[in-house]
């Protein structure tokens, strides 16, 4: 595998739209140029079960279909997961755990003894509430890995996510001027430690 491939792995539970989150960034990162691979792994999943979802994106081709063992990213949009998944299995310390918390990042390593990465929390249901009404925590968390991981220029996802939300909530502005505002937080109030 390229040293360019970005991979990232998203662990959430079943309505909490993650992977909804990571079909988007695909969606964008394919919009700005690049080469993408979004996908979640099915299993018996419901309501409230923990899921997962991969992105891989590069600026080549990539080839590898697998799932992401080893990823530069974790997204938990979850953070009791934390308690019951080994979220940072495999993840590469030079990367960073994006944890939907509202939570100091310091306090937060105390749940991932071993992890010596960068740790960065996002309040994701605070952020969601005050622009939705409603807790969609994936929007924000959806941000906060753009905003870690740099796969996409900030202005560019930006402007990518207006057009997606405008297409998909045409009928819906306020759900648009919500969703775009709930970004633009994220991106500012994220903390990384």
């Amino acid at each position: 595998m390229k040293d360019d491939v970005v991979e990232i792995r998203w662990h959430g539970r079943g309505g909490q739209g993650a992977k909804t989150a990571c079909l988007l960034l695909a969606d964008v990162a394919f919009s700005s140029g690049k080469y993408v691979q979004g996908f979640p792994e099915y299993g018996p999943e419901r309501m409230g079960a923990p899921i997962t979802a991969y992105n891989r994106i590069s600026d080549h081709v990539c080839n590898v279909h697998s799932n992401i063992y080893h990823p530069n990213f974790v997204v938990v949009v979850d953070e009791t997961l934390l308690k019951s998944v080994d979220v940072t299995s495999g993840l590469k310390e030079n990367g960073a755990l994006i944890v939907n918390s509202s939570k100091d990042p310091e306090e937060v390593r105390k749940e991932v003894p071993g992890y010596q990465g960068k740790i960065c929390c996002v309040d994701a249901e605070k952020i969601s509430m005050e622009t939705l009404g409603k807790n969609f925590p994936n929007t924000p968390m959806l941000a906060a890995a753009v905003k870690v991981s740099n796969v996409i220029e900030r202005d560019q996802f930006i402007k990518d996510m207006k057009s997606s939300f405008q297409h998909k909530f045409r009928h819906k502005p306020q759900v648009i001027e919500g969703n775009m505002k709930a970004l633009k937080k994220s991106m500012e109030e994220i903390k990384v430690s």
